[in-house]
């Protein structure tokens, strides 16, 4: 994302709204065809393996097996968890820096295409297996896809993963972690959403939720460079919506609210996010204390990134769902960490998504910077300032390397 990259201290005093200040848009047009390129991966031990009492060769999916542990509230294995952090940052930044090369694989799914086509086709042929998907709804995706320069998961000639699928399939099998099978959400990987807090259940959500980024496929690498109205298209294609700001914010912090309690209609956006975010109750995914060892966010930006743009910075994702730990009480995974994620923000009522795409742009979940720089709280309440806003449908909404989405559901008549 461009936005202003400077550390933002959450125990600081709320102060009034003022006027977004990020730096110029930085180019997102098409390239030559890369050069074939391959994730780098590095393997090694972690000391903290014993004092978490997992099991496991290496660091990432020790990682896992120690955040499942932490989500459990072991004691050692939180102790654990900044030495492990550490290590996944310094195996990030080592493969960001190294040159394109093709790993020895475990299995085809660890070769990186080196065309965004051959990417883009990889994608497809899972999401019509993973999915279920019919071939209408594929033929609306692969359109969206097709009319842009860009989109898909990061450009191949520089995205460095720091994880591959096949480790993401071992940290979950690890952790027991399997994809949610609703009925109620008429689609795999889905959850209700809900708020307990008022004795409300699953049998009674109005809406689910994807428990992943898109393409909500397990070990997957998300979608990037998908501007907001591109976002809610695919999820039209696919027979879902896009969410609205306070329905992540629900199944991050375990509580799905009203929207009138959410939102302070009428309001200008500034104004209104200035007031919710001085009221709100601060949360992560994971528990009340922030850890966000826990998630996602050891990765590193690709050397010379100036903070956007497809020529210039990798997209280096974790496989969607690697972190078992990093999941809210409603079994939605990565909502911290990994890629910064397309909602919509209502002003109206009329706005709200199950009413149509008319709302506007929010980003919601952490940014580029993974944790080498705190860009915003990134608690599960806090609600953006406007930056780079537009109307979800302009054609002009943004779009970056980091940024994703992921879809919502409504369950029944909106």
């Amino acid at each position: 994302m461009s936005c202003p990259e400077t550390p933002h201290d959450p125990a600081s005093a709320p102060r009034p709204p003022a006027p977004s200040d990020p730096p110029p848009a930085l180019s997102t047009g098409p390239r030559a065809a890369p050069a074939p390129g391959a994730t780098a991966r590095g393997r090694g031990a972690i000391a903290a393996l014993a004092a978490a009492g997992a099991l496991g060769a290496g660091a990432l999916g020790a990682a896992a097996a120690v955040g499942t542990a932490a989500h459990a509230n072991a004691p050692a294995a939180r102790a654990a968890a900044p030495v492990i952090a550490g290590a996944l940052q310094e195996r990030a930044l080592a493969a960001s820096a190294a040159p394109p090369e093709r790993a020895a694989p475990a299995g085809d799914e660890d070769v990186e295409p080196g065309t965004l086509e051959e990417q883009r086709l990889r994608l497809f042929a899972r999401m019509r297996r993973e999915l279920a998907l019919s071939d209408e709804a594929m033929r609306e995706v692969e359109a969206i896809f097709a009319a842009s320069p860009v989109l898909g998961q990061g450009n191949p000639a520089l995205s460095r993963h720091p994880m591959s699928r096949s480790e993401c399939r071992r940290a979950r099998e690890l952790a027991g972690v399997a994809p949610a099978r609703e009925p109620a959400c008429g689609a795999p990987g889905m959850v209700p959403l809900f708020d307990p807090t008022r004795g409300q259940t699953a049998e009674s959500a109005p809406v689910c939720i994807d428990q992943l980024e898109f393409p909500n496929i397990p070990c997957e690498y998300p979608v990037v460079h998908v501007r907001a109205r591109e976002a809610a298209l695919l999820c039209r294609a696919i027979g879902k919506r896009i969410c609205d700001a306070h329905e992540w914010e629900g199944a991050c912090a375990g509580a799905l609210r009203e929207p009138d309690v959410e939102y302070e209609w009428e309001r200008p956006r500034g104004e209104a996010s200035w007031h919710h975010n001085l009221l709100r109750e601060q949360v992560w995914s994971y528990g009340p204390e922030k850890n966000h060892a826990l998630c996602g966010t050891g990765s590193a930006r690709t050397p010379g990134c100036p903070g956007g743009g497809w020529d210039r910075c990798g997209s280096n994702t974790y496989p969607a769902g690697a972190f078992p730990a990093c999941r809210s009480r409603l079994g939605v995974f990565d909502l911290h960490g990994n890629v910064a994620e397309h909602m919509s923000l209502p002003i109206l009522p009329d706005e709200l998504a199950r009413r149509g795409d008319r709302g506007f742009t929010e980003m919601k979940g952490s940014w580029f910077a993974f944790s080498s720089m705190e860009v915003h709280a990134d608690d599960c309440r806090w609600r953006a300032p406007d930056w780079h806003g537009t109307r979800i449908m302009s054609k002009g909404s943004h779009a970056n390397y980091h940024l994703g989405f992921r879809c919502c559901k409504d369950i029944g008549s909106p």
